[in-house]
């Protein structure tokens, strides 16, 4: 989980639904950390969405879930992982970013 992920927003500020079920992943995010969250969402949510932008985001994100999916197992949930395309707005104009939604499976 990147960093900013753990920003405490002002109370102003409100998440929409869809930001908050997502879960941001960097290049120098921890894959054990990420798969923690990914592991604690599947068990309240059944379903958690990763958004990754360049391709060592994308490699963190992708080994986070190989590691997710080791620590679901004993509790007899598969992931399974679907991949797409989403489009950020930025400062700089619109970003790329890869999302993965990962479901469980019994």
């Amino acid at each position: 989980m990147s960093r900013e992920t753990n920003y405490s927003y002002p109370k102003e500020h409100k998440l929409s639904e869809q930001e908050e079920n997502v879960l941001r992943v960097s290049a120098g995010s921890n894959p054990q950390s990420v798969a923690s969250a990914i592991a604690h969402a599947i068990y309240e949510k059944h379903s958690v969405d990763i958004r990754a932008v360049g391709a060592g985001a994308v490699n963190q994100a992708v080994k986070a879930i190989a590691i997710a999916r080791g620590y679901t197992a004993p509790r007899g949930l598969d992931l399974v992982c679907i991949p797409g395309f989403a489009s950020i707005k930025s400062h700089d104009g619109d970003i790329s970013a890869i999302v993965f939604q990962v479901i469980a499976k019994k």
